[in-house]
């Protein structure tokens, strides 16, 4: 079995939800990637007592290695270096060595901040330079050292809270001799991911069952299922020696949702609308109301897609979808803004008003007092024309969820509806 590992993630403040936990996925996938089992995750407040009780649990549990997040800083609830001190049964002494390092970072606050209370930063430089007896340390990329120490049982890792200062020291953590010594059983591990859009999560659970009854030995992978804008991701790791195991059971996927399966690469429908408008060379542009934003932010966030997404409008009032995007006051008037006829005037607004290749028009009822009983709250209608072909894919579809849940789905459809168009497959 490979070396596992559990992750304390600490705070408050996350455990209440006031800020999400970016650190624990994240630490996740850096496990996987040298070959650690990631078995458990622990959101803990800033008590010490909890702190405390997760190191426990996780040591009962046999862990190998425990990763802990966030309560090194200057202020009293940050306690987890003294917890892990007495869990690792080390004396938590003060690093006058370090304590210097730690002022020469805050000097450069000092010169931004000239009126801060100096005995309040010596107190706070001296507390953080406070680490348990012989540990690795780890030097600072804020102000706050993590540590790597060796306990009666785990080898525990302390990284600081901030994603900005605990993500460029998780590479000098791996790199130390405490570490390299708790993961020698390390394994390899292959993570792979396939996508289907437009089939619920019932059809996958019946592939799985005809999968075993076919023989593939699906015990020998982890194969987990998530429903996510509409997308089935089919997340799948195993080590090695199980890729034939792997591939039979992709094959199966294959042959039963040939029509609903975009990705067995794991590339996002993002990735794949971007692709494809780079090697045709088309651009695409964006008349949206519902959405608010999104479906142009979605465009947006791939790195560099200036060279094929030409701009947005957001079009929420008539007048706005008429002034903007060029509808036709009386198509407004006669079939109503949420409509697949308004879809597709503001797909042709889009292209035309933007110049681009490709034209994508939504409109629709996203939110709570909006909907009527013809068009109840979820009523979204879609159009992408491309201008060069002359295809067009026009859709009125029925969303379940909240606002933001529409809102988001929404952008889902879109742009698998641009895949199709660009790919030739319209109606």
């Amino acid at each position: 079995m490979s070396a596992r590992a559990g992750v304390v993630v600490t705070g408050t403040e996350v455990l209440t939800g006031i800020i999400g936990d970016r650190n624990g996925p994240w630490l996740s996938e850096r496990l996987r990637e040298v070959g650690v089992d990631h078995a458990h995750t622990a959101i803990v407040g800033d008590r010490p007592e909890d702190v405390r009780a997760a190191l426990d649990f996780f040591a009962q549990q046999g862990m190998d290695l425990v990763v802990t997040s966030g309560g090194l800083g200057p202020t009293e609830d940050d306690l987890t270096a003294r917890v892990v001190a007495d869990f690792a049964g080390r004396r938590f002494v003060l690093d006058d060595a370090l304590e210097g390092r730690i002022a020469v970072i805050l000097e450069r606050l000092t010169k931004r901040w000239p009126d801060l209370d100096m005995d309040a930063i010596r107190a706070g430089n001296r507390k953080q330079a406070h680490v348990p007896e012989g540990a690795e340390i780890l030097e600072p990329v804020g102000t706050a050292p993590g540590f790597v120490v060796a306990a009666d049982g785990p080898t525990v890792v302390v990284l600081p809270g901030p994603p900005r200062e605990l993500q460029p020291m998780w590479e000098a953590a791996a790199a130390t001799e405490g570490f390299r010594a708790a993961v020698a059983g390390a394994t390899e591990y292959r993570s792979r991911m396939m996508r289907l859009f437009g089939i619920p999560e019932s059809e996958i659970a019946e592939t799985l069952r005809v999968a075993r009854a076919e023989g593939v030995a699906l015990d020998a992978l982890e194969v987990t299922t998530c429903l996510r804008r509409g997308e089935i991701e089919i997340a799948t790791r195993y080590e090695p020696p199980q890729e034939a195991v792997y591939e039979a059971f992709t094959g199966i996927v294959r042959a039963r949702h040939a029509d609903t399966l975009f990705s067995e690469d794991g590339t996002t429908i993002d990735e794949q609308v971007a692709a494809l408008l780079r090697e045709r060379e088309s651009t695409i542009a964006v008349a949206e109301s519902c959405t608010g934003g999104l479906m142009a932010a979605r465009l947006t966030d791939l790195a560099g897609s200036s060279d094929y997404f030409m701009g947005g409008l957001v079009v929420y009032s008539d007048e706005a979808k008429v002034a903007l995007a060029g509808v036709d006051p009386s198509l407004v008037a006669r079939v109503g803004a949420v409509s697949t006829e308004v879809a597709e005037a503001l797909a042709d607004g889009a292209h035309e008003r933007l110049h681009a290749d490709v034209g994508v028009g939504i409109t629709g009822v996203a939110g709570p007092g909006g909907g009527t009983e013809e068009k109840p709250v979820g009523t979204v209608c879609f159009s992408v024309v491309d201008s060069g072909s002359g295809r067009r894919l026009t859709r009125r579809v029925q969303l379940p969820g909240a606002r933001a849940d529409v809102r988001d789905r929404s952008t889902a459809v879109a742009l698998h509806m641009v895949r199709r168009v660009v790919l030739g497959d319209s109606d």
